[in-house]
């Protein structure tokens, strides 16, 4: 994927906003000091319902976290439809409730959209677009080019929840514990963070390749290292066990409910106490430091073990586990 959006999109059409690699674009409104943020994203997860949402709390959800991980506050969102012929119309009616639902939770509306029809057997069901609009504050400056050594790295919530879901919804695995998606609209979770930790660098959803790739990205926009300590970082026993017998690392595994953040160390208690507030951050923890990038190595992120030892965490090659969202 990576190497698709560097040698395809970039190369072809890239500008200064898009080359910055941020989840959203942010962009100059018509009044002078107000900036439009501005994200896309499509929806193609396979089943389409599972335990704890379906694709359209996903696609709700989703562009709702792209635009709030600027710092900005969601507004309005479009939906275009890609449908299979024969798509059964209760299950469409089912998915628009879904996303009525998470709109109304994250306080945004859907204001415009399209539907187009395919020759059955060429759609799978339902593919689903949306696009978000937000209003970003004057002064708020977000980004991950920013986290700076120090820093600390904090995560929302528990990792792997919605890549193991998925997964065991098509191999119909049962396991001892229910599992169930961790899509969830965080724009408040966000905003409260802000409030309270005002140096906050940047925010991430780690949605494909997980917490892995997301701290990747972020070491390699900022020329930093990053360390995690494996021991801080919150997994369900489940999904541990789940990663364990099917060969997975839970730190590579795609969540859709879950943020990383990285803040100034002397905020990072301010911010973890923020999302503990929320009913989305209970289990959120601080997991890590920023510093800065070896000069051997270049930026790289190592996860350290309750015994002090330490390896390199490799951002995922490939894609795990296809169509996870």
């Amino acid at each position: 994927m990576k190497r698709i959006i560097d040698e395809v999109f970039f190369e072809a059409y890239a500008g200064d906003e898009l080359r910055r690699g941020d989840d959203a674009a942010t962009l100059p409104a018509l009044a002078p000091g107000e900036r439009l943020a501005f994200s896309t994203d499509s929806f193609v997860v396979s089943p389409h319902f599972f335990p704890g949402g379906d694709i359209g709390r996903l696609a709700v959800c989703g562009t709702v976290n792209d635009v709030a991980t600027s710092g900005a506050r969601p507004l309005y969102l479009s939906c275009g439809f890609i449908l299979e012929e024969g798509y059964p119309i209760a299950d469409l009616k089912r998915i628009c409730q879904s996303m009525a639902v998470a709109a109304e939770e994250a306080g945004v509306k859907i204001v415009t959209g399209d539907t187009k029809v395919v020759n059955r057997g060429h759609g799978d069901g339902v593919f689903i677009n949306t696009c978000g609009v937000g209003a970003l504050a004057e002064g708020v400056a977000l980004s991950g080019a920013l986290c700076q050594p120090g820093d600390s790295v904090l995560v929302s919530g528990t990792l792997g929840d919605h890549g193991i879901t998925i997964m065991s919804c098509r191999e119909s695995l049962s396991f001892s514990a229910e599992v169930q998606s961790d899509a969830a609209p965080l724009n408040h979770l966000i905003a409260d963070v802000l409030a309270a930790a005002p140096d906050v660098r940047c925010f991430r959803d780690p949605t494909r390749g997980g917490l892995a790739s997301t701290l990747n990205e972020l070491a390699d926009q900022s020329q930093v290292s990053i360390t995690v300590e494996e021991e801080r970082i919150p997994v369900r026993d489940a999904v541990r066990g789940a990663c364990d017998m099917l060969g997975y690392d839970p730190l590579q595994v795609a969540n859709e409910g879950k943020m990383v953040c990285v803040v100034a160390a002397d905020q990072a208690e301010a911010a973890l106490a923020a999302m503990h507030a929320s009913p989305y951050g209970r289990d959120a923890a601080i997991i890590g430091e920023v510093a800065e990038a070896q000069a051997d190595r270049g930026p790289v992120v190592f996860v350290r073990n309750a015994f002090g030892g330490r390896r390199i965490l490799d951002m995922l090659v490939g894609e795990q586990l296809p169509r996870i969202c």
